[in-house]
């Protein structure tokens, strides 16, 4: 089994980490580590899992060898600090992502993870999206020919937002940058429109990156300003076409631990894939929808770490992402 210990414990964590390990035989919990000051007011949560020793000492998960991997899941600020602490006492580690402030410190986390032989890695869990995951199989069937163009969206409406800061791209875009890398690798060449519609120079609450594969354009956008619900991805190749709704994401319980289902989603929300067959014949289908697992990073996290397999997500990835959201970020700062 694998034992784990958490550094953190917010929104990602009850609701993207905890719930997809709950009832993963070879994976357990075994400590998660707050600073004291996070506790003040805050320490109801805690009893929703009585199977989870809650720390404020460091120590306890660092110095403990039962723990194999410590995920870090605090704001980008402390990830390197954490996971080069993790990675000096003989752990490995996951951190969510943003992975690092830049692509030199996350350098320094792999290099020092060379040393030490262990694994570093980001959480890039939306990978393990079902919307993804059923835009991966669209593509790989083969149905839509040469594909010549990919629309990525995660938008939201929220005109009251605040208008400075630089944080949609690291915040939301990053998921989709990483999702089209896992895809298609390093592109030919990116094109950068990031900007504010209402704070020009000091936000990034508007992105539309193009991503040029060849003859192929694949777009990230990403806007806080979209009132109207948009496909979350539109695949277009020469020989057909594919639509798909976002899945959503889990309802989260007003109180108690945050449950997920695996059950597949309503036919009503699955793709639609219209495509001309080697005979000329057209078709017009609803794909079903793959369900959404983000235990499956870890399942494979497991493997690298065992049987010393590929990490599912690769050391330049990391940093090519990383490259991108600093690049985009500069591009917004330079928008008037």
């Amino acid at each position: 089994m694998l034992k784990i210990a958490i550094i953190g414990f917010g929104n990602a964590v009850m609701n993207y980490h905890l719930p997809y390990l709950e009832g993963r035989e070879q994976i357990q919990v075994k400590t998660i580590y707050r600073r004291e000051e996070d506790r003040v007011g805050d320490t109801e949560r805690e009893s929703y899992y009585p199977e989870i020793a809650f720390t404020t000492v460091l120590n306890d998960i660092l110095h403990d060898p039962d723990i194999e991997l410590i995920v870090v899941a605090t704001h980008v600020d402390s990830h390197v600090e954490y996971a080069k602490l993790a990675l000096e006492h003989g752990k490995h580690v996951l951190v969510e992502k943003p992975f690092a402030s830049t692509s030199a410190e996350a350098k320094e986390i792999f290099e020092l993870a060379e040393r030490k032989h262990l694994i570093a890695m980001a959480n890039q869990n939306r990978r393990y999206d079902g919307d993804f995951l059923t835009l991966k199989k669209v593509i790989e069937s083969g149905k839509l020919g040469n594909i010549v163009e990919i629309q990525s969206h995660y938008d939201y409406f929220h005109p009251q937002y605040t208008p400075k800061g630089f944080g949609l791209l690291h915040g939301l875009a990053v998921h989709t940058i990483d999702q089209l890398i896992s895809l298609y690798g390093e592109a030919d060449r990116i094109d950068y429109d990031v900007r504010s519609l209402v704070a020009p120079g000091e936000s990034d609450d508007y992105i539309d990156i193009d991503f040029r594969y060849g003859r192929m354009k694949a777009t990230i956008k990403c806007s806080l300003l979209v009132k109207m619900e948009h496909p979350k991805f539109i695949i277009h190749g020469d020989r057909g076409s594919f639509v798909k709704f976002s899945s959503g994401h889990q309802s989260k319980n007003g109180a108690g631990p945050t449950s997920v289902s695996y059950d597949i989603e309503p036919e009503t929300n699955w793709g639609t894939m219209s495509y001309v067959d080697e005979k000329g014949e057209s078709h017009t289908e609803n794909v079903p929808s793959e369900v959404t697992d983000y235990g499956m990073l870890y399942e494979k996290l497991l493997e690298a770490i065992r049987h010393h397999g590929e990490k599912p997500v690769k050391d330049h990835e990391i940093l090519y992402v990383l490259d991108i959201l600093h690049h985009g970020v500069e591009a917004a700062k330079k928008a008037r």
